[in-house]
């Protein structure tokens, strides 16, 4: 049925690539990935792929380099093999958060990431909640960007009913995300003003909407050093909220942000697999993780057989 598709996997995502392959029925197709001594990244595609679709599933997640350039080698190893077409599957984009010039003579990284993408030979990229939609832009190939709502949507609902919740956004650029999401569950909506003073810190400064008495969800796209999730949740639980979680699609969870987590101001912390949990954020018990095994899948098969994937777009 699915004979002419092979899935690969990079290093970073190959729990996800196998839980994708069970759903599908396949199997996950075999590739050598290996590091020389200078730290060169090796690629040795073990099977037969000419002429087939074939979807690589790689998050660029720490290490982010290495990772990135797994995929790209790995692109240009099945190319070469005369693969008919090949779809990058980032359940995260890394440099994401470089989509714009910030400030003068700074870089466009996530820009020069579509390019080395498409300059590697890739035919199609899916992706997963990506930081900044205008990324899809930055390529001349299509990209579909699919969400982690139903997933994060269907667990809130199965655990938080009975009402008297509050969707919260952590900044005024998550408004819109927390807005819909509200809406969805017909829950109220607050949002947290703040003032980041330099990269990876921020302030909070208030609290914009009611929380109190209420269960506060706070909803972002992913938590890196969890400043701002901490912060807000704080801001939160001082304006009266009965309790307060996070949600979010990537647990990037670098630096200081499990010991951060830790704090009794947040109850739980909703996360996807999008990125593999390193064994720190693995050993807190405050994090629950949803698999994105089920979207991917369903939109890897329908690519296959060239039909709408529209409907996942939610």
């Amino acid at each position: 049925m699915l004979e002419r598709m092979r899935i690969f996997s990079g290093n970073s995502s190959r729990i996800l690539a196998g839980d994708i392959c069970k759903k599908l029925g396949v199997s996950l197709a075999k590739a050598s990935v290996s590091t020389f001594s200078d730290g060169e990244t090796s690629v040795e595609i073990d099977e037969n792929v000419r002429g087939m679709d074939v979807f690589i599933v790689q998050s660029t997640s720490t290490p982010v380099n290495k990772n990135l350039m797994e995929l790209l080698i790995m692109i240009d190893a099945l190319k070469r093999a005369s693969a008919d077409r090949i779809t990058a599957v980032m359940p995260y984009y890394g440099y994401a958060r470089q989509d714009r010039k910030a400030a003068p003579r700074a870089p466009i990284t996530a820009k020069l990431v579509a390019d080395l993408l498409t300059t590697a030979g890739t035919n199609r990229v899916i992706a997963v909640d990506l930081h900044a939609g205008q990324i899809q832009g930055f390529f001349n190939i299509p990209v579909d960007n699919l969400y982690a709502t139903p997933i994060l949507l269907e667990y809130v609902k199965r655990n938080y009913s009975g009402g008297n919740l509050t969707i919260v956004s952590p900044d005024t650029g998550g408004v819109v995300r927390a807005r819909a999401f509200a809406k969805r569950l017909g829950a109220m909506l607050a949002i947290v003003d703040k003032r980041r003073e330099a990269p990876n810190e921020s302030q909070v400064m208030n609290v914009i909407g009611d929380v109190k008495d209420k269960k506060a969800i706070i909803l972002d796209d992913m938590i890196d050093t969890a400043g701002t999730v901490v912060q807000a949740a704080e801001a939160i639980k001082n304006e009266g909220a009965k309790e307060v979680s996070v949600c979010c699609t990537h647990a990037v969870l670098s630096g200081p942000a499990i010991e951060r987590l830790s704090t009794p101001a947040i109850k739980e912390v909703i996360v996807t697999d999008t990125i593999p949990l390193h064994e720190k954020a693995q050993s807190c018990k405050k994090i629950k993780v949803l698999s994105m095994a089920g979207i991917l899948s369903e939109s890897i098969k329908r690519i296959y057989y060239n039909e709408s994937i529209s409907s996942l777009f939610i």
